[in-house]
């Protein structure tokens, strides 16, 4: 039962910090937009058979609410699936033939912000009331050599089954990067990504919690299969967007410094056990998450593509100066402070005081004595948890 009430106190926080679900639908009204206008009559893309679609948080179903007058991000492929390869075309014919699109599109729906180009994209800006910045990254599907690699390395290094691992290579795409060596050369080396793939990872993932999964499916009536990810609001999901609202708290005033999201998003789903609430599944991620960090390089390998290292940047000389490994570790150490403090079952105004430190969420402390069945004796005043507390968090 006390369990229950602090799950009440989380999910009170996740309205909050939570995309409704009209932002999801209009960030998928406007990537739909633009595969219908790439797939129009004039579309020098058209023959190509471009295919957009959402990759990142949005896709996940993890987004949160940016900061108050920040932009909404939302990243997106565009994959021009027939008729190229990386022998007749360049990266950067590829970029500016999707980018020509693009412009024209700006200028047919009255964009007035100026299409801007991005190491790996295009960058697109809406303002119609829900500001978004899109960001397009162009590519083509990935040559059988290359899926081929990728699933062996699935089946060796990430111990995907076979039927998974030949369903998730299917998906690798080539994409383009000014800053290669390569780009204005037509060669095979194209750096590959899989975002659709690790989407099919992740869901992998959420579906651990089969009991759970049953028991959404017999409310909806329906196969959760037949749901976009942000509607299965699966404890695996929701521990994720509270993760990123308190990493973001954290660094509010020194953004470079944080940790990715996608170290963040992995080693979640890795930890993940398959927890029907989102106490549980908290409490695991948050005390095993960092045994999924190698010893080795690579440190946090992308589940889909193990070569490729999420957390390259915490040894790279460049970035030395943001001490990125020693920030995850600090923010971890903050993390299991702040979310104990935020599941204490008999001190409200603990809960809204980690509430706000933690999370940047006005609680009423009434209203959290109300949830976990306090009596207002229970409001009196209370000693601050200082940031500093997290120890009983750790293995002794």
């Amino acid at each position: 039962m006390l369990s229950n009430r602090s799950n009440e106190v989380l999910k009170s926080i996740l309205e909050e910090i939570q995309l409704p679900d009209s932002a999801y639908e209009k960030a998928g009204n406007r990537y739909k937009d633009i595969g219908e206008w790439l797939h129009r009559e004039e579309s020098s893309c058209a023959e190509y058979d471009p295919l957009v679609f959402s990759q990142g948080s949005f896709r996940l179903g993890t987004a949160i609410k940016p900061d108050s007058g920040e932009e909404y991000d939302l990243d997106m492929g565009c994959n021009l699936r027939q008729g190229l390869s990386k022998i007749d075309i360049t990266q950067e014919q590829l970029k500016k033939h999707v980018g020509v699109e693009l412009e024209k599109y700006r200028n047919a729906r009255g964009i007035k912000e100026e299409l801007a180009e991005k190491k790996r994209c295009w960058r697109l800006e809406y303002a119609d009331g829900l500001r978004f910045h899109m960001d397009i990254v162009p590519c083509i599907p990935e040559n059988e050599r290359g899926r081929n690699i990728l699933k062996a390395r699935m089946i060796e290094t990430s111990h995907f089954e076979d039927a998974l691992a030949q369903n998730v290579s299917g998906l690798a795409v080539s994409i383009t990067d000014n800053t290669d060596p390569g780009y204005r050369v037509a060669n095979d080396n194209w750096r590959v990504s899989n975002p659709e793939g690790y989407a099919r990872w992740f869901e992998t993932r959420m579906k651990t919690a089969q009991s759970l999964i049953n028991e959404r499916e017999g409310v909806i009536k329906a196969s959760i299969d037949s749901l976009p990810y942000y509607q299965w609001k699966t404890p695996l999901q929701q521990a994720i967007q509270l993760l990123k609202r308190h990493r973001d708290t954290m660094f509010k005033e020194n953004e470079d410094t944080k940790p990715i999201s996608v170290i963040i998003t992995t080693l979640a789903s890795k930890t993940y056990n398959g927890e029907t609430d989102l106490v549980s599944a908290l409490t695991n991620i948050l005390s095993c998450m960092d045994e999924h960090i190698n010893n080795t390089a690579p440190l946090v390998p992308n589940p889909v593509n193990p070569a490729e290292d999420f957390a390259d940047k915490w040894y790279d000389p460049a970035s030395e100066k943001h001490k990125l490994k020693e920030n995850f570790y600090k923010w971890l150490y903050q993390a299991r402070a702040d979310f104990k403090a935020l599941c204490s079952q008999n001190e409200s105004r603990i809960v809204v005081e980690a509430a706000d430190r933690g999370l940047d969420v006005k609680l009423a402390t009434s209203s959290v004595a109300k949830t976990l069945g306090l009596s207002t004796a229970a409001l009196t005043p209370t000693k601050e948890i200082p940031p500093s507390s997290p120890k009983p968090w750790f293995n002794q």
